[in-house]
């Protein structure tokens, strides 16, 4: 009998909204999850960090570093998803911009954590961006050079599974990120499982979303991130939630129900975190 595939499982955007941080705690605890990634320039981040703090040492919290949010956007640097890919392509953003916005998020990090992030990804992939992977990389190796955060690369090659989003994802930098992040030192998960069209409609999503994870978890090499999205129902205040409400639920119930463990077991996975099996 094959020995366990470890797997890293990372729920993102906690502190975006009250279902989203609750939804991701809940999980947790339950040992669903083996990361969380923190939307820092949320207001709700000093409110929501005491629930994780409850869970140090069990599961990896790090930094999903922002520029596309709404937070992003009343932040002042903040851009649509399509005007970063572009200004990007044209010869990347600012690194100099880029320095001071990520030390500004690494400083929410830590005020509320008093720790450096176990890991650093972005929300939409834009930790691979021309102009933020080079400031990034930069800032990690030199704020951290004794525990170095290790680096989510959004990448997938499994040829049959990869879409198109999947392709998109992986040519927004994902070979550049890993070459800067491996030349600095700093340990690297170079593929990401979990991408799919989150607005194909509610109407079986929860089964859907269940036969994407099977998948997922049967095919994935060991060590890559399986990202997940979930929130424990809805609240009118989380308005960043809206777009992709019906998925973050469908995703909770899947990820809370005892099939998951059963899908687990049968897929010959274990969650391991990311700092035990990367540095």
């Amino acid at each position: 009998m094959p020995p366990p595939k470890p797997l890293i499982f990372c729920a993102d955007d906690y502190a975006a909204g009250g279902a989203i941080s609750r939804g991701i705690v809940t999980l947790a605890r339950a040992g669903r999850l083996t990361a969380a990634s923190v939307m820092t320039l949320s207001p709700r981040w000093a409110r929501d960090a005491p629930a994780l703090r409850e869970l140090r040492g069990r599961i990896d919290v790090g930094l999903h570093l922002d520029w596309t949010s709404p937070f992003a956007r009343a932040a002042g640097h903040g851009l649509p998803l399509g005007r970063a890919l572009l200004r990007a392509a044209l010869g990347g953003i600012g690194r100099e911009q880029a320095r001071a916005v990520i030390e500004r998020q690494l400083d929410a990090f830590e005020a509320q954590w008093q720790a450096p992030p176990d890991h650093v990804d972005g929300h939409q992939h834009v930790q691979q961006l021309a102009g933020i992977r080079e400031a990034l990389v930069e800032s990690l190796a030199r704020r951290y050079p004794d525990r170095k955060p290790w680096l989510r690369i959004s990448r997938s090659d499994d040829f049959f599974l990869a879409g198109i989003k999947d392709r998109v994802i992986t040519a927004l930098g994902a070979s550049a990120l890993e070459r800067l992040a491996v030349r600095a030192g700093l340990p690297c998960a170079s593929q990401l499982r979990g991408v799919y069209a989150f607005g194909e409609g509610s109407a079986g999503g929860a089964v859907r979303y269940m036969l994407l994870l099977e998948t997922w978890l049967a095919r994935a090499p060991a060590h890559a991130v399986l990202m997940c999205h979930p929130a424990d129902g809805q609240n009118a205040a989380d308005a960043f939630a809206d777009k992709i409400a019906a998925a973050r639920q469908w995703e909770f119930d899947v990820l809370n129900s005892a099939a998951f463990g059963q899908m687990l077991a049968q897929c010959g996975v274990v969650l391991v975190r990311g700092s035990a099996v990367l540095r």
